[in-house]
């Protein structure tokens, strides 16, 4: 799945809801669980599904 143009691929970015929906779309999670994910883990993508994938 292609991210919109205003979604940065290598960075999650909550403050934007377009980008949220898109990750969590993309990992497979709610708003909620992607919001713990980052702030455990921090916004890079690969860090965030390995987080959810534990």
């Amino acid at each position: 799945m292609q991210p919109p143009a205003t979604v940065d691929p290598t960075r999650i970015n909550l403050q934007s809801t377009i980008a949220v929906n898109y990750w969590c779309q993309v990992l497979r999670c709610s708003e909620t669980q992607l919001r713990n994910a980052v702030l455990a883990v921090g916004p890079l993508p690969a860090d965030v599904r390995t987080y959810l994938d534990r």
